[in-house]
């Protein structure tokens, strides 16, 4: 089992992660009747890719000895109706700018970054919109 995850009430959840004890908390949106004061599960979701991401390309930045500290990731999620769903997840990524990559150090970090799973699990009909800056 990996995680728990327990109804808290008032459209909120508690997950905990079984191996860490980590805990993190869940609310709907405000456009779902919720308050908005936690990540909604679908935020979690679009979260999810850009963190996946993040390790991804820190696995092969950490084999090439490149710096990605400091890199950033912007995500917007962009939701529909009927039926309810992620309709589209935006990914910018921002490498420092103090950070000098030449055109192969660029592309491992891109393939690595395509290469998520969370990437690869993610329904086709769901647009991913992935930008390296």
């Amino acid at each position: 089992m990996t995680s728990t995850v327990v109804y808290k009430g008032d459209l909120r959840t508690e997950a905990t992660h079984l191996q860490s004890g980590a805990t993190i908390f869940t609310d709907a949106p405000i456009d779902n009747e919720g308050k908005g004061e936690a990540f909604s599960p679908t935020d979690l979701v679009a979260t999810a890719l850009a963190s996946c991401m993040a390790t991804i390309m820190g696995i092969a930045a950490r084999t090439h000895e490149i710096a990605l500290e400091g890199t950033r990731f912007e995500v917007t999620k962009v939701m529909a109706a009927d039926p309810r769903r992620i309709a589209e997840i935006g990914v910018d990524i921002y490498f420092p700018e103090t950070l000098s990559l030449d055109a192969k150090q660029r592309m491992i970090l891109e393939k690595a970054a395509m290469g998520c799973p969370v990437l690869h699990s993610l329904h086709p009909d769901c647009r991913k919109t992935i930008t390296f800056h």
